[in-house]
């Protein structure tokens, strides 16, 4: 395979999308290579760099399943409990502290008293 094309940051050719865009559309890549690219130069670093992928090769998002809908929930449900207190915290627990917010600062919890 050769070099991809590079276009710049904004005009992107007719007939590409990048994977949020094709998302936007109900579709996905479907497999296909990366077809082009977009750079965004830089003063200090490298360029912003988006991948573009043919819009005419894409496929339509699969559906979620019924069990996918489960694993997703489930997934959801331990990024809200609590390792330390084991309770639904109402919000997802931020990485930052490790534990809700009353766990991580006790002397402020209300559930301490």
């Amino acid at each position: 395979m050769g070099a991809l094309p590079v276009y710049r940051w904004r005009p992107a050719p007719d007939g590409y999308a990048t994977r949020r865009q094709l998302r936007a559309r109900g579709l996905r890549p479907g497999g296909q290579e990366v077809a082009a690219q977009l750079e965004r130069p830089r003063r200090r670093r490298g360029p912003l760099v988006a991948y573009l992928y043919r819009v005419d090769l894409a496929k339509p998002v699969r559906p979620m399943t019924p069990a996918r809908w489960a694993a997703l929930a489930k997934a959801n449900r331990a990024r809200r409990t609590c390792p330390n207190c084991r309770r639904d915290a109402g919000y997802v627990i931020p990485t930052s502290l490790g534990t809700c917010v009353p766990c991580a600062s006790p002397s402020t919890s209300p559930r301490s008293a």
